[in-house]
């Protein structure tokens, strides 16, 4: 048998400085650099700058949220923070040339490079490091090892990341999730801010803050945009790819993810069941499901879908919402349940885009703004269902699960005008105490009382563009009160 050939050290070498153009420029390439920064960049960044805390940072997230672009981002912000460019070292795991090598391995070859020691202050990305096995354990010993380096790695393969880091990083690794664009982010991306303006809105002396538009039309043609291209960056600025978005994200996201990702963490054998289950549900997102018909309508066994439904909330695609009944009780076992996508371009991209009067605009809507609430880790949110009626968002305090408030989600303003239309809402705030709710519409801004309950109407997107603006903003102000 012919020996089998393996990269010399010469060709990994050169591939390492190839991928760190920086080191002779002290500038990343322009292709990252003309790239806006990510909002979630100023949660992510105090984490690789904390010293205090030998720590490394797991950056994870699903396929194409832009995570090895803030990694670039990152190596120039630690340029610029005064950093020498040489001290910096970025290696992707997914290439073939460091096939066969440890962590170890790679950073002695960055050291021995730029005759560093490794004594003194480095910062190394490993990014995509779930294609080296036991990634977790060389991760460890680095850590244990060599104080003064820090260790930055990232991956997509993010079920498998997160369990790996609980199991074997306790101490040693510091988690930190980045989920597809909020509405807020996609606004912020496309330059668009001007359009929001915030304000104060007064009801019964008690003030509270509120983002409005002068142009709710034109909000609600992006909101719909962003419905159907706007959780990757990449696909929300690439008009190219927005005429295309089946390739692109079917390629790139879904198939690695259901044919490669998935079977590899957990040996699924049927692949196609997989994608028959997953198919299913996207286009179906924010509808409720039993296990038997699912099922039934995947030609799945039902056991088997148990555990497809786990492996794909793992994997970011979506997201189970449990229910409560009317008096805000949970099911001891619940047999049915609600399934959202985690981003509602998804299903533009396995069908096809979504127009506003489309017979399906309602559930990604309520896609869109669950997908938001998913970026708030505070809370979970439920849905009451019972015989006769239903509430789409509710939110149960931490101390004794009574409803804190409760969301109705319309993509219509004909509620506006008959508020007997949601006698369903009413009667769950009437029973559970609540003296003011929220119904969004289509473009209608509004607050009316009734028989003791505040109804307050917003626009779907600018309730949609708030909740994903609070989750980002609040996570910053924790941020900065735990690293200062």
């Amino acid at each position: 048998m012919a020996n089998l050939k393996y990269f010399s050290k010469e060709q990994v070498i050169n591939k390492i400085k190839f991928e760190n153009p920086w080191w002779k420029t002290s500038k990343i390439d322009e292709y990252y650099s003309s790239m806006k920064k990510r909002l979630y960049f100023d949660l992510f960044a105090p984490l690789v700058y904390e010293k205090n805390v030998k720590r490394a940072v797991v950056l994870m997230g699903p396929r194409r949220v832009g995570k090895t672009v803030m990694l670039f981002h990152l190596v120039q912000d630690l340029i610029n923070n005064n950093v020498p460019p040489k001290n910096i070292v970025y290696l992707s795991i997914e290439n073939p040339i460091y096939t066969g090598l440890s962590l170890e391995e790679m950073l002695i070859h960055f050291l021995e490079i730029n005759s560093k020691i490794a004594s003194e202050e480095h910062y190394i990305i490993f990014d995509e490091i779930q294609y080296l096995k036991n990634w977790e354990i060389h991760l460890k010993t680095l850590v244990d090892s060599y104080h003064k380096i820090k260790f930055i790695v990232s991956g997509s393969a993010a079920a498998a990341l997160k369990l790996k880091s609980n199991e074997s990083g306790a101490g040693r690794f510091t988690d930190f999730m980045l989920p597809p664009l909020t509405f807020h982010e996609y606004i912020d991306l496309k330059n668009l801010s001007h359009l929001i303006k915030l304000t104060s809105k007064e009801w019964k002396g008690v003030k509270g803050n509120y983002f409005q538009t002068d142009n709710i039309e034109e909000f609600n043609q992006h909101f719909l945009n962003y419905i159907n291209f706007g959780g990757y960056p990449e696909l929300s600025l690439s008009k190219e790819m927005q005429s295309d978005p089946g390739r692109y994200i079917r390629s790139d996201i879904i198939d690695k993810v259901l044919l490669r990702d998935l079977p590899s963490l957990y040996g699924i054998q049927d692949v196609q069941e997989l994608n028959a289950l997953f198919t299913t549900i996207a286009y179906n997102s924010g509808n409720e499901f039993t296990y038997e018909q699912l099922s039934i309508n995947s030609g799945v066994a039902k056991n088997t879908i148990k555990k497809y439904i786990e492996y794909l909330e793992a994997a970011f695609l979506i997201r189970v919402i449990n229910k409560i009944d009317q008096n805000a009780k949970k099911f001891k076992r619940a047999t049915s349940f609600k399934i959202y996508l985690t981003n509602p371009s998804l299903r533009g991209a396995l069908f096809a885009p979504i127009e506003k009067d489309d017979e399906f605009i309602g559930n990604m809507v309520e896609t869109a703004i669950f997908s938001q609430w998913g970026h708030n880790t505070e809370f979970t949110p439920y849905y009451a269902r019972w015989k006769s009626g239903e509430v789409d968002i509710v939110r149960l305090s931490n101390e004794k699960q009574k409803p804190i408030w409760a969301v109705e989600i319309k993509w219509s303003n004909r509620y506006v005008k008959s508020l007997n239309k949601l006698s369903n809402l009413k009667s769950f705030c009437k029973k559970n105490n609540l003296d003011r709710t929220l119904v969004t519409t289509l473009n209608i801004e509004e607050i009316k009382e009734d028989d003791g309950l505040m109804y307050d109407f917003t626009p779907s997107s600018l309730y949609c563009y708030t909740v994903g603006r609070n989750a980002v903003e609040r996570k910053f102000n924790i941020s900065m009160a735990i690293t200062h």
